[in-house]
C-alpha cells in the first residue's frame, strides 16, 4: 500500500471528535444537555470560538441539537447512528473570517489609494451597499450585495491572485458549517448593523484615507466574527436565504 501524506486535523475537528467520543461512550446520554460553551472551552483548554465551530460541526452531523433559548442537547441514538462517520471537514467559519480580516484590511487601504484615480470605484461600492439594503427590506439575506462589495474592494487592487483569494474565502459561507452557523445568527438587526459598517468602509475609501479604510474593514470583520460567537439567540432569524446564493 502506498504511503499517504499525514495532515494535522483542524482544532475544531479535534474538539468535535472528542465530544462525539464522549457522547458515544455514554458520558453524555441521549437527551441530556451539554455543558455551556465557556465551560467546555475551559475544560478543553481552547478558545470559545473553536468550541462554537466544533458544536456547529456536530449539529450538521446530526449528533447534537441546538434548542434556541434552551441549550445544546444530545440527539437520540438513532440519529447519531445515521450521522456521517467521517464527519464534516474544511475550514472553520470563524477561522475564515479571521483570515479575511487580515487580507481585506490591507485591500481596503489599497482601495482608498486607488479611489483617487478611479471615480467608478466608490460609486460601485455604494451600489453594492444599496443592493444589500434592498434585499434586507425584502426580507432576504443580502448576500448578493455583500459579496459584490467585498469583491469590488479586492478588484481595486488590480491583483488577480488577491481577488481569487477574497472570492474563495467569501464563498466559504456557502459550505455546510458556515450556512448552519449563519442560520442561527444572521438576522435583520445584525445585517443592518453590517450595512452601517460597510458604509464606514466606503466613506474612508472615498476620502482616500488608507489608514481609516484599513481600520474600518478590520472592525467590520471583527464585529462579524463577534456576532457569530454571541449567545445563542432565543428565536429564529427573520431573514431567509436568497433563492440563488452565488456559488463557484
Amino acid at each position: 500500500m502506498p504511503l499517504q501524506s499525514i495532515e494535522p486535523r483542524r482544532l475544531y475537528r479535534q474538539i468535535a471528535d472528542q465530544l462525539r467520543g464522549l457522547i458515544e461512550a455514554g458520558e453524555f446520554a441521549p437527551g441530556s444537555r451539554l455543558p455551556a460553551e465557556r465551560e467546555l472551552a475551559v475544560q478543553l483548554g481552547v478558545s470559545r470560538p473553536s468550541v462554537r465551530e466544533a458544536l456547529i460541526a456536530l449539529e450538521v452531523e446530526g449528533v447534537i441539537e441546538v434548542r434556541m433559548g434552551s441549550g445544546i442537547y444530545v440527539r437520540p441514538r438513532e440519529a447519531m447512528a445515521a450521522a456521517p462517520a467521517a464527519g464534516v471537514e474544511g475550514e472553520g467559519p470563524l477561522e475564515t473570517i479571521r483570515a479575511r480580516q487580515l487580507v481585506e484590511g490591507e485591500l481596503a487601504a489599497a482601495a482608498a489609494v486607488a479611489a483617487g484615480r478611479d471615480a467608478a470605484l466608490v460609486a460601485g461600492l455604494r451600489e453594492a451597499v444599496a443592493l444589500m439594503e434592498a434585499d434586507i427590506d425584502a426580507g432576504v439575506m443580502p448576500l448578493r450585495g455583500d459579496r459584490l462589495f467585498h469583491l469590488r474592494v479586492a478588484e481595486a487592487s488590480e491583483n488577480s491572485p488577491l481577488l481569487r483569494v477574497v472570492t474563495e474565502l467569501f464563498d466559504e459561507r456557502n459550505k455546510p458549517l458556515f450556512e448552519r452557523l449563519g442560520s442561527h445568527f444572521e438576522n435583520e438587526a445584525n445585517w443592518r448593523a453590517a450595512v452601517e459598517e460597510h458604509r464606514r468602509v466606503v466613506e474612508a475609501i472615498a476620502a482616500g484615507d488608507a489608514a481609516a479604510a484599513r481600520e474600518a474593514m478590520r472592525a467590520h470583520l471583527q464585529l462579524s466574527h463577534d456576532r457569530f460567537i454571541a449567545n445563542w439567540p432565543s428565536s429564529a432569524p427573520a431573514l431567509v436565504p436568497p433563492a440563488e446564493a452565488p456559488r463557484r
